[in-house]
């Protein structure tokens, strides 16, 4: 549960806490509809109920309702509800299949409907008496078959409501009465009877027609849909699924100098625990001791191992693929990164795009219309023709053609494949809301330190001696300032013994080295050559930093240290021109360092797609006036000073190894700290855009054309079952493309 402060309508603050809530008995969009208006007629109570991942999401006052209270409104309306179990971390996963009670009735529904379709259908094979065998082989089939359908039916009408459930359960319950009153009463039990199969709604006495193919056929059809989407539902959530399971189970902890294994539930923060390689780093920290290469495609989707030593921060589940580390815990259970996007990912999952509120609305009034369009579609036919028969079977045919399940399954799943895809490419998009925005978006502005840069300090050019770098980095070895850390690292191999280091604030650092007296960094009274100073000046108008290198009473060398451009970012910013975006960097520094950045990456500082010299909190202002402009602005940073630009933007991307601030800032999470990853965030928020566009096309397309046709007598229900079934396969089948989203493409 999380807290949020809401205002009343009497000015208070208030806190609402969050819960999710699992919900077993849906079967339909309708239902889930149902059970989320009767818990937002609570006092205090904001629901959203999600029909794909079974589940509602309520935030709610504590003060005017309690958890029993939502529990037993879901009851209420006729469906069950429960808090989500913890997981269990010592007991396995159930090796159970869910879904084996609906496989089982499929198999036994289908075994024994064949033969009846058959026999219907092909003149041929039907001897006397045949329609007895098929009554003995269907009266299961819809009866003990359609039994989940029945059983949601009765309790919705003992609620006064409808579902799709209901025009199921009236459309193979009345083509099987029909036919027991064929049998029995009407012609259709004499020896000699004989069928034929009509694609149309046939004409004819109707005492001598039976429909036990329908009530069967329909049937086994509809409980073959039913399972294709539990199947692909739980392929849809399989990408979180996994992402939660990627964490380690034990970790190996230090104790008085001891290795001892303890289970993943007992680490402690600031417990320092043993990662040795091709172990998962058990939960968030920094890395004490040790240096190694930690692979960590399982969360970012990069595949290139990353390296850390003492100092470096680590994130759990991360693979260690080299030497042995200690690590130091400072994020424990559902603190950790894993436990975050988890959360991230759910949510996303649980909400509803506004396109998803447009199906809702369509579907809390479709059952009704679908009903009265029946019954008015068996008066019309018994008052133009007087054939029962015909009138009976269109009417059947509305009910069975006219079930919106497609309509029901076209947002959720392609949600929960978008975002679980997501997860897997170190994407995070916080909810489905944010997908509408990234249509819209024409500008992305790009905040440079950290983003479009490193945000690290390295060496870019070395002039002068070739004993300046060597020299330099051993007397810059004994401090810890970024700039030293720079050239330190710029050199391979050891490094000379330093005496009498000394550093001064604002000064440089000193020392005596291979018999030198090595002075860097501060400019003095020593003399400087005209080609070192050209290289100081050219630093200095690039926004670089000079490094002045001197031994012996002489500058002899310059190092330029500058925050070196990521390897992605060009490519980056020309794949967003690729998606219709204007890129625009903003950056504090002065113009010249700016524009040679923007030049590095591929912008034109003519054209103003640079803008320098911002301060922290000016940054907002940028976003607010490009929108003012009337630009759709999307904003990527990773800073604090970056959280108030993120919330003003359109879209927030927030760079995964930023502040906790901007990402909570951000609609978009990137889990790898790559200028590439909005990207894809973009391209993969506009792809399930489009593929729940595409759903909800078909789905709405499919009702409105078959329907009338139905209604016209140009569909016999047996067909009708067959397309109703096969339209929410090809919605759940046209989402699970999703999966198949690669980066960079």
């Amino acid at each position: 549960m999380s807290a949020e402060p809401q205002t009343s309508a009497a000015g208070e603050s208030t806190a609402l806490d969050e819960v999710r809530l699992d919900i077993t008995g849906m079967t339909c969009a309708s239902c889930a509809n149902r059970i989320e208006r009767k818990l937002n007629k609570l006092d205090g109570v904001q629901a959203s109920v999600n029909y794909a991942t079974e589940a509602a999401t309520v935030r709610f006052d504590p003060a005017r309702v309690d958890t029993d209270r939502l529990l037993a409104t879901v009851s209420a309306t006729g469906y069950s509800a429960a808090l989500p179990a913890p997981p269990a971390a010592d007991e396995p996963a159930s090796a159970a299949d869910p879904d084996a009670p609906l496989r089982q009735r499929l198999l036994v529904s289908a075994a024994l409907a064949l033969p009846v379709v058959v026999l219907s259908m092909v003149p041929a094979l039907q001897f006397d008496n045949w329609q007895w065998l098929a009554l003995t082989l269907a009266s299961p089939v819809a009866v003990w078959g359609a039994w989940p359908f029945h059983r949601a039916a009765v309790v919705n009408a003992r609620h006064g409501a409808s579902t799709m459930d209901t025009l199921v359960s009236i459309g193979i319950t009345a083509a099987y009465l029909w036919s027991l009153w064929a049998l029995f009463i009407g012609d259709a039990g004499l020896p000699g009877m004989r069928m034929s199969f009509s694609l149309l709604a046939a004409q004819g006495s109707g005492s001598d027609e039976l429909y036990l193919e329908v009530a069967s056929a329909v049937t086994v059809f509809l409980l073959a849909g039913r399972y294709a989407e539990a199947r692909a539902r739980r392929r849809s959530g399989a990408a979180l699924e996994a992402l939660l399971a990627l964490g380690a189970k034990d970790a190996t902890v230090l104790r008085d100098g001891r290795e001892v294994p303890v289970p993943i539930d007992q680490l402690r923060v600031g417990d320092q625990f043993v990662v040795r390689p091709g172990e998962k780093v058990a939960t968030d920290g920094v890395v004490v001791s040790g240096r190694s290469a930690v692979d960590l495609s399982m969360l970012t989707g990069e595949s290139v191992p990353v390296e850390v030593a003492a100092g470096d921060r680590v994130t759990g589940a991360t693979v260690n693929v080299g030497g042995r580390l200690v690590v130091a815990a400072d994020r424990v259970g559902s603190e950790t990164t894993l436990a975050q996007l988890g959360r991230l990912v759910t949510a996303a999952q649980s909400g509803k795009a506004p396109v998803q509120r447009l199906a809702d609305r369509v579907s809390a009034v479709f059952v009704p219309a679908v009903l009265a369009i029946a019954v008015l579609t068996l008066a019309g036919w018994l008052l133009t023709t007087g054939d029962a028969t015909a009138a009976f079977t269109a009417a059947v045919a509305v009910l069975v053609i006219a079930c919106p399940c497609a309509l029901g399954l076209a947002t959720p799943t392609a949600l929960l494949v978008g975002t679980g895809r997501g997860a897997q490419l170190g994407v995070l998009i916080k909810g489905p809301e944010v997908l509408e925005s990234t249509r819209t978006v024409d500008t992305v502005v790009l905040d440079k330190t950290g983003t479009v840069t490193t945000a690290q300090m390295s060496v870019v050019e070395v002039s002068g001696h070739p004993d300046t770098l060597r020299l330099a980095a051993a007397v810059e070895a004994g401090s810890e300032h970024p700039i030293a850390r720079a050239v330190v690292a710029a050199v391979e191999g050891p490094l000379p013994p330093v005496e009498h280091f000394v550093s001064q604030a604002g000064q440089g650092v000193s020392g005596r080295v291979d018999g030198h007296d090595v002075v860097i960094g501060a400019r003095g009274d020593l003399p400087v050559s005209g080609e070192l100073a050209a290289v100081v000046q050219a630093a200095e108008a690039a926004g670089r930093t000079a490094v002045q290198v001197a031994w012996d009473g002489e500058v002899r060398g310059v190092l330029v240290v500058a925050d070196t451009v990521k390897p992605s970012s060009a490519g980056a910013i020309r794949r967003l021109r690729a998606l219709g975006l204007s890129p625009v960097l903003v950056t504090g520094d002065n113009p010249g360092a700016a524009a040679a950045v923007a030049r590095e990456v591929g912008l034109d500082p003519d054209r103003g797609e640079v803008i320098a010299g911002v301060l922290p909190a000016g940054k907002v202002d940028v976003v607010a006036r490009l929108q003012a402009q009337g630009r759709v602005v999307a904003m990527v940073g990773d800073g604090v000073n970056d959280a108030p630009a993120l919330a003003q933007a359109d879209l927030g991307l927030a760079m995964g190894s930023g502040t906790d601030v901007a990402i909570e800032a951000g609609d978009l999470t990137l889990v790898r700290a790559d200028l590439d990853a909005a990207v894809d965030a973009i391209r993969l928020s506009r792809r399930t855009l489009a593929v729940i566009k595409g759903n909800l096309f078909w789905a709405f397309a499919y009702n409105v054309a078959l329907v009338p046709l139905a209604a016209l007598g140009f569909l016999n229900p047996l067909l009708a079952g067959l397309a109703m079934a096969a339209s929410s396969v090809l919605v759940v089948s046209n989402s699970l493309r999703l999966r198949r989203f690669q980066p960079g493409r």
